[in-house]
């Protein structure tokens, strides 16, 4: 009897050793650095925003993307990103206590090399040039593309710059960030990213006087070789 016991008990440490062996599948053994595979628990639909609340072995956080059509219970997979705590909502009058901000968001498998939803240029989406957009530049200001082609001429100076918004993203680390675009082109820079305390709306054509930074890296791969931050949005100039 003792013997069949301990046969048993060796036979049933097999099976479990053999288990807790099983090879993963190809896809999860490649998937990119800081990748993640999670669950939607929850999805909140805002105008600007898609607030997701995942689960990932047994933990639960927030994340947002940029808006799009998420599935309640479907399995999601994302690059880690910039973490906001404290994070208020005006929208729905909520605070997170801690939410990330995510640009890689996929349903298929983010394995290394391959982009998610979006083409990702160092951590940001990536631009694309809005057909149809020609402005005249601002009295006294400059074109998107004069800036960018003498970027390190107005490092560090305030400039004056109006174009159409293509891209308005509201209350990340308590700014508002704007595209424009003017319809010039520098190389293939066509899109600048103004930071702002005031608010406008995709469509507005809109006069910025901001201070241009270059090589400003806010961490988590967003990095800009342009940009103008702090700056304010002037009237019918």
């Amino acid at each position: 009897m003792k013997m069949k016991l301990n046969l048993f008990i060796l036979l049933a440490s097999v099976i479990v050793f053999a288990a807790s062996c099983k090879p993963k599948s190809a896809t999860d053994e490649n998937l990119a650095p800081n990748v993640h595979k999670a669950i939607a628990e929850e999805v909140i639909q805002t105008s600007g925003y898609t607030y997701i609340r995942v689960s990932e072995n047994g933990n639960e956080n927030w994340i947002a993307i940029g808006k799009a059509e998420i599935e309640k219970g479907k399995a999601y997979y994302y690059e880690a990103g910039m973490e906001m705590t404290n994070f208020v909502s005006k929208e729905l009058n909520r605070t997170f206590p801690s939410i990330l901000f995510v640009d890689k968001f996929s349903d298929q498998p983010i394995t290394a090399g391959k982009i998610s939803m979006a083409d990702s240029l160092k951590g940001k989406q990536a631009a694309v040039a809005k057909e149809g957009v020609k402005v005249e530049p601002a009295s006294g200001g400059i074109t998107i593309a004069e800036l960018f082609a003498n970027k390190e001429k107005y490092a560090g100076k305030t400039v004056k710059i109006r174009g159409e918004v293509v891209k308005y993203s509201s209350e990340i680390m308590s700014k508002n960030w704007v595209h424009l675009q003017d319809g010039t082109n520098n190389a293939g820079d066509f899109d600048l990213t103004f930071t702002t305390n005031d608010v406008t709306k995709v469509g507005d054509v809109v006069t910025f006087e901001g201070t241009v930074t270059l090589k400003k890296d806010f961490g988590a791969g967003y990095f800009y070789e342009v940009i103008v931050e702090n700056a304010k949005l002037l009237a019918n100039i």
